[in-house]
């Protein structure tokens, strides 16, 4: 992970002290080597070499430890943002359930009515076809004479996704027909969603 902080990290350090150490371990392993030509003392040397090995990888880490808790990088910083918008989408993820879903129903609703309308009333006449087709196939009652009465029977929600579906290709050349997801709600509400895959 060379970054331009790291590097020039690096050349704030002296290079010296990182060249010390290395010259250090590097003379310490061929100076036991060298000296001492028997088995049982090559094994000795070995644990040794084992023993500096590790002093070193320790000291090393520490300080990086250090150096990273002096200066926080902006990878830090990231992944704090990151946690948190996982945490807003886990809420949603929460909240949706609560809506207790009574019934849910795909449908493949053909618009080709649609295109019998004027050029540019096709569009229009393709989302009526569709909420009088959710209204029919969910059993929604629209009986009610006034507005509180309506939503009290029940009430249709066509969610944006499926809006810009239908006038995706503008108002003259709606799609020949529409994949929905229909979900009713205890309170009555239905609301449509575009099906998976479309």
């Amino acid at each position: 992970m060379d970054t331009n902080k790291d590097k020039s990290l690096e050349e704030a350090k002296t290079p010296s002290e990182e060249e010390q150490k290395k010259e250090e371990t590097e003379e310490a392993t061929e100076g036991i080597e060298e000296e001492e030509p028997t088995e049982t003392v090559k094994e000795e040397g070995a644990e040794e070499e084992k023993a500096e090995g590790a002093e070193v990888a320790e000291e090393l880490k520490e300080e990086a430890a250090e150096e990273v808790s002096e200066e926080e990088t902006p990878e830090e910083v990231a992944p704090t943002e990151a946690e948190e918008e996982e945490k807003a989408e886990k809420k949603k993820r929460e909240e949706a359930p609560e809506e207790e879903i009574v019934e849910e129903r795909i449908y493949t609703i053909p618009l080709s009515r649609a295109w019998i309308a004027p050029r540019k009333k096709r569009a229009p006449r393709a989302v009526r076809i569709v909420k009088s087709f959710v209204q029919k196939h969910m059993k929604i009652e629209t009986k009610a004479k006034t507005e509180e009465e309506e939503e009290e029977a029940g009430r249709l929600v066509v969610s944006d996704e499926v809006n810009r579906k239908l006038w995706s290709r503008g108002i003259e050349k709606p799609p020949r027909n529409i994949r929905v997801r229909a979900v009713k709600n205890k309170e009555g509400i239905v609301t449509l969603y575009l099906a998976e895959g479309d």
